[in-house]
């Protein structure tokens, strides 16, 4: 087995573990509270936690190219050239938004290290580090987009199958 699979397979766990956590959290929550009459707050933050780690491990390991929701109404109706270029254009923006913002974004991660949450008595550095995970992630993306683009390959497009379920 490759290694980008296995990383793929490690990444696809990761966001269902992190899912499983939030359903637990959830019904434990309900349990606790309807049918115990003992209300608690470190289930609401398990699943806050576990939700912000989610959304952006998933966006950044998880959705592949094809999955993303994209708003393609002028690119699907020029020709291959427009679309690398167009393609070119996206890829480098993101790259230099997500670059512009790194320094920025670590410094906050690294700051709120002085704070820490009330119920799990988590740092925040340790909660928010995974928006610096997916900075990253997100760059190496639109780099490696970028190479292929350059060679004239466009990113994978949804097969007919994906469009027509998409409907």
């Amino acid at each position: 087995m490759s290694v980008m699979r296995l990383l793929s397979r490690f990444a696809d766990g990761v966001a269902a573990g992190l899912l499983a956590a939030i359903f637990v959290a959830f019904i434990f929550q309900i349990a606790l509270r309807y049918l115990f009459n003992w209300p608690v707050g470190w289930t609401t933050e398990v699943s806050l936690v576990a939700w912000l780690w989610l959304v952006l491990w998933g966006a950044a390991f998880v959705l592949k190219d094809q999955e993303e929701i994209r708003i393609d109404f002028i690119s699907a109706n020029v020709g291959t050239r427009w679309r690398i270029g167009m393609g070119l254009l996206g890829s480098a923006c993101m790259v230099v938004l997500f670059g512009m913002q790194l320094p920025a974004a670590y410094d906050y991660v690294t700051f709120m290290k002085v704070e820490r949450s009330s119920y799990l008595n988590t740092g925040f550095d340790v909660i928010f580090s995974v928006f610096i995970l997916f900075s990253v992630a997100m760059i190496v993306r639109h780099l490696w987009n970028i190479g292929q683009l350059l060679r004239g390959r466009l990113p994978a497009e949804a097969s007919p199958e994906q469009k027509s379920s998409a409907l």
